[in-house]
């Protein structure tokens, strides 16, 4: 049993640390689509990797044991686990989601569970007499990201959960931006939990991938049901490519966290940053809801500068960041919500929820951090020494 040891240790030792045939310390790849059977009447566990494949197994029940859950599922991208996840509403139900919430998730609600007759509710989930009050009679859930994407709030798990079951609904928590080593949303009270393993479970930015864990058997078998009907499942290739990412976990979270850390500290004091956000800043509003439901404030933040035209020089003059879609790798990746992330939501709904287009998300890597600082210090030099040229003309 892998229950004694350490969650560091455990990303290691489990038990598909080595394989049972050649004593290989690695998961085989499993590539073949079928399987023979040896009996018409009793087939094997495995029959089509659509349904089962032992290499996509592996990872399932890898991240169901880190999550603390029944059973683990595995897509072929984090919008493919959160649509099949979305697909156990029907005609009629009602969901309430995080209002800040990933463009592609916003989407999907907004363009796809709205034709199938499926009614939605974005509300701050940071404020639960707002939630309460957003909840119907038909309501099926509560959809949480937390933190979220790219406003970086967050949602009292617990708090979501309970008020969830006092109305018959379920509680689906989005765990990208935290990863079970900080944050284990199903001990919370959860029902769900969602990743875009993409990011910081794989982080070397190599592979496309989602995953999904229940808290009971159930919902597994319904989740189940759905991955194989609809048969977003993640390949082989990708599947042990998380795996190998995942074994690292620990030591990356540790020092892209503790760098974040420091990078918040120096933004927050920079005069030409208007706004800072990240969990881990006491100032933040929701700072010791973070400390008593995560072991820490993650590696991601957003800042904001005065305007676009300041934005733009400033990401003209970073060296080290590379700037892109996506967050969660070993570099540190630096992102543009209007035009990237929440591209899907209508400028209007963007700006509502405080999304400008002076706003950038920021995924700290490994660099060395008095490194990036000094790159963000130049970078947003040279911005506002050509802010300034522009108002001298003028």
């Amino acid at each position: 049993m892998t229950d004694c040891y350490t969650f560091e240790t455990r990303l290691l030792h489990n038990k598909h640390k080595v394989d049972p045939v050649t004593g290989g310390v690695s998961v085989p790849i499993q590539h073949a689509s079928t399987f023979h059977q040896h009996s018409v009447d009793h087939f094997g566990k495995y029959d089509y990797s659509r349904s089962l494949n032992p290499t996509r197994e592996a990872l399932e029940e890898i991240i169901a044991e880190l999550e603390g859950g029944t059973r683990g599922f595995a897509f072929s991208s984090g919008m493919a686990a959160i649509s099949t996840a979305f697909l156990l509403f029907s005609k009629g139900d009602h969901i309430v989601v995080t209002e800040d919430v990933y463009g592609g998730s916003y989407r999907m609600v907004t363009q796809v569970l709205n034709r199938f007759g499926i009614e939605h509710t974005f509300v701050d989930m940071t404020d639960l007499d707002a939630v309460k009050k957003a909840i119907k009679p038909n309501t099926r859930l509560l959809y949480v990201e937390t933190p979220s994407n790219p406003l970086l709030k967050v949602t009292d798990i617990q708090g979501i959960s309970k008020l969830a079951k006092l109305h018959g609904a379920y509680t689906f928590v989005d765990n990208t931006f935290m990863t079970p080593y900080l944050q284990r949303p199903l001990e919370l009270g959860a029902d769900l939990v969602l990743h875009s393993a993409t990011k910081f479970l794989s982080g070397h930015s190599d592979t496309v991938a989602g995953l999904a864990v229940v808290k009971n058997e159930d919902l597994g078998h319904k989740l189940y049901s759905l991955q194989n009907s609809f048969g977003a499942i993640l390949g082989v290739q990708d599947a042990w490519l998380v795996m190998r990412g995942i074994k690292t976990l620990s030591v990356r979270m540790n020092q892209s966290q503790d760098s974040a850390v420091k990078i918040a500290h120096f933004l927050k004091n920079e005069p030409s940053i208007k706004n800072v956000y990240y969990p881990g800043l006491s100032e933040h509003p929701q700072y010791h809801v973070q400390r008593g439901q995560a072991e820490g404030p993650g590696a991601v933040l957003s800042l904001e500068l005065e305007n676009a035209e300041k934005l733009k020089r400033f990401i003209e003059n970073l060296n080290l960041p590379v700037f892109a879609v996506s967050l969660g790798a070993v570099e540190s990746i630096i992102s543009y919500p209007a035009k990237m992330s929440h591209a899907a939501m209508p400028e209007d709904e963007r700006k509502k929820r405080g999304i400008s287009d002076g706003l950038l998300r920021l995924s700290v890597g490994l660099e060395n951090v008095d490194d990036l600082i000094k790159d963000f210090e130049q970078a947003l030099l040279s911005a506002n020494k050509h802010s300034a040229y522009k108002e001298g003309i003028r």
